[in-house]
């Protein structure tokens, strides 16, 4: 057998000769000596004595050599891989402030103001986010909870939870305590039971919309919440079962009261079961629309004399087709593809619906005879699995109504992704041809169009707070900008893009992270805005690294990880949340043990979190993150961002002063030549 060198060992060797002819003793003088004839001389391998081994053993050979070779080859590449990871330049990891050490598996998280959401066993604990004490737990179910929403109302927060059965509840959460309303789908009759795939709640909590799963069928239930009245039932609680009963209530404003020693056994005081909070007002039923089917109408007078007014058209549902013509053009397609048709056809996909409650605007107008209070929700916007078609829905009407659209907006593909933005002033429709639609709908237009890179398709769409770059650091300009927009798009290839849109120049779009192709297990699977920080995203890469990046350069700031005990069992589904108004991010950390330990009761899970301004590189940009207005107003730099009648007004003012600072000179010139003039006299007479 060879050397571990293998048949490459062989190769480097000189091949040895050996002459047919046999060998004598040459001549004293060089003359004499024979002339050297290549046909005299046959090259032979110095181990082809070993080809004259009997079998099997040539064949052992052979493959031993083969696994050598093999190998030789791994351990080459993993070389080269080595030093070109040694030759990178590693970003400053820091670890968590603050841990969370809970006895069960979090299964959910959720972040509104202070608090913290957190559903796991038997219902969700409350925790709060600076100090990471728990202050309320609710455990009154059977099953886990397996997601969990938390809305901002003011001074209250609503809180949304689903358990493991699909039933979705809604709870009050106040200074006073914890108020169960109502489980939106709970029923008796098991056998009739619905499932909640997805729970929505609009910007100010005054609709919420659940869309549900039963009987084959799948729709959307919309919910008017009566949040005023809730408010004036806390204040003034009257008690519906038991008066005689004391309730004992928990303050939110003096959490250090709850000690680690009492927690256990004093922690279920906070909940108010004796206080019935008004129900929520079911307003409309959503279901996705008919397949486009032959017609039934006789001429096209009765398509137009469908159609109640323009809001109509679009959607398809109105049209003139006949079913042969639907058929011939079904056969032309199969004939065209059929080799693409022949092979076995998958499950078709559930039909999904993504929604969201727009604020009045300039394209989402409420009717004049409706009168409703500022920075209320009156459009709900809706697309499903599959559809061209982004559909606008009133919310100003009763169950009675007929839910039909008021408005269709048709897409030249089936609608991907769609994504609302914070301040509801921003919408993006991503279809599957990976085409993006920006609208601003504020202002009642379209701010662009743009496609992504040939081969991307949208995966998932996240704005950011529009910043400016002043003096190399990303700052935010003070006060709401009209028709600014940012947003982070992640493919499903694992690219990242930066789009950018500005008033009615055309949008503009950039790759911040190249599609991995050597380090694979670099691939973003998810990325988060950091709201507090401009110009900041979090990724989480499937290696189970976390990343800060600064997208205007672009490059990775640092990165975030759990003590070394624990890890992420999931990277490529990461469990975190980042605060809206706060520096901070929450991640779950698993341990080891989690999956090779049987007891469940041993195991310590834990949520870490990251504050942001704690750690040396990022002080600066968390102190130094907003110009004021009036710095804004003089630097020539934030010229772009300013509103039109100021940009207008220091126009004119620049040109003013131009125009008076020329009058200025020729004065002065004017000046010299009279005085030039008059010397010239003076010198003439004498």
């Amino acid at each position: 057998m060879s050397s571990p060198g293998g048949s490459q060992v062989r190769k480097m060797r000189f091949s040895s000769f050996v002459r047919k002819v046999l060998l004598e003793v040459p001549s004293p003088t060089e003359q004499d000596w024979p002339q050297d004839d290549e046909k005299d001389f046959a090259f032979k391998d110095s181990e082809q004595e070993l080809e004259s081994l009997p079998q099997p053993y040539r064949m052992i050979n052979k493959m031993v050599n083969l696994l050598f070779d093999q190998a030789w080859e791994v351990i080459m590449k993993r070389d080269a891989l080595r030093e070109a990871e040694h030759s990178r330049v590693q970003p400053t990891i820091y670890l968590p402030l603050v841990e969370s050490k809970l006895n069960k598996m979090p299964n959910c998280m959720a972040v509104s103001q202070d608090y913290v959401f957190i559903g796991g066993a038997k219902g969700f604990s409350i925790y709060n986010l600076y100090d990471a004490k728990r202050l309320y737990i609710w455990e009154k179910l059977k099953v886990d909870v397996t997601s969990i929403w938390a809305a901002d109302l003011g001074s209250e927060i609503l809180i949304a939870p689903v358990d493991e059965t699909g039933i979705a509840r809604l709870f009050y959460f106040c200074k006073d305590g914890l108020f169960l309303i109502k489980a939106i789908n709970e029923v008796d009759d098991t056998s009739k039971q619905t499932t909640c795939l997805k729970t929505e709640i609009s910007h100010g909590g005054d609709f919420a919309g659940f869309l549900l799963q039963g009987a084959g069928e799948i729709w959307l239930d919309v919910y008017r919440l009566p949040k005023e009245s809730w408010l004036k039932e806390v204040e003034h609680p009257q008690l519906a079962i038991n008066p005689k009963k004391k309730v004992r209530q928990l303050q939110l404003n003096t959490p250090d009261s709850v000690t680690s020693d009492n927690l256990e056994m004093d922690i279920n005081i906070c909940f108010r079961g004796d206080i019935k909070l008004s129900l929520p007002v079911h307003i409309m039923k959503i279901k996705p629309p008919k397949p486009v089917t032959g017609t039934t109408f006789k001429s096209p007078l009765e398509v137009f004399a469908k159609i109640e007014d323009c809001y109509g058209l679009g959607s398809g549902q109105n049209h003139f087709i006949k079913d042969t013509q639907w058929e011939q053009q079904e056969a032309i397609f199969k004939a065209l593809f059929k080799k693409y048709l022949d092979g076995e056809w998958g499950e078709e996909r559930l039909s999904m619906a993504t929604f969201h409650f727009l604020l009045p605007g300039r394209v989402t107008t409420m009717p004049a005879d409706v009168k409703g209070p500022s920075g209320v929700a009156c459009v709900l916007g809706i697309h499903w699995t599959g559809n061209h078609n982004f559909f606008l829905y009133s919310l100003n009407r009763t169950l009675k109504d007929k839910a039909d659209p008021e408005g269709v907006w048709p897409c030249a593909a089936p609608i991907a992704v769609s994504r609302l933005s914070c301040c509801c002033s921003y919408l993006v429709l991503a279809c599957e041809d990976g085409v993006l639609t920006l609208w601003d709908l504020a202002e009642g237009f379209p701010l662009g169009v743009v496609a992504l890179p040939k081969g991307c398709s949208c995966q998932s769409v996240h704005f950011l707070k529009y910043y400016l770059v002043h003096q190399g650091q990303n700052v935010y300009p003070e006060g709401p900008l009209k028709s600014h927009m940012k947003c982070v798009v992640l493919c499903t290839d694992s690219s990242v893009h930066l789009v950018t849109a500005r008033g009615t120049q055309e949008p503009t779009i950039s790759v911040l992270v190249e599609r991995p192709v050597k380090y694979l297990d670099e691939a973003i699977c998810a990325v988060a805005p950091v709201p507090a920080l401009p110009g900041m995203v979090l990724t989480f890469s499937r290696n189970g690294s976390v990343q800060l990046m600064d997208v205007a350069k672009p490059q990775i700031i640092c990165a975030f990880a759990p003590p070394r005990t624990y890890h992420l069992a999931v990277p490529w589904t990461p469990m975190f949340v980042v605060s809206l108004h706060r520096p901070c991010f929450l991640l779950r950390g698993d341990h080891p043990d989690e999956i090779e330990s049987d007891d469940a009761k041993d195991i310590q899970n834990s949520i870490f979190c990251f504050n942001l301004e704690a750690y040396p590189l990022l002080e600066n940009i968390c102190n130094l993150c907003t110009v004021p207005q009036p710095d804004m107003t003089d630097s020539t730099a934030f010229a772009q961002v300013l509103p039109l009648e100021k940009r207008c007004e220091n126009f004119l003012q620049e040109r003013f002063q131009k125009l008076e600072k020329k009058v200025q000179e020729q004065e002065h010139w004017t000046r010299l030549r009279r005085y030039s003039l008059l010397l010239q006299r003076e010198t003439s007479r004498k």
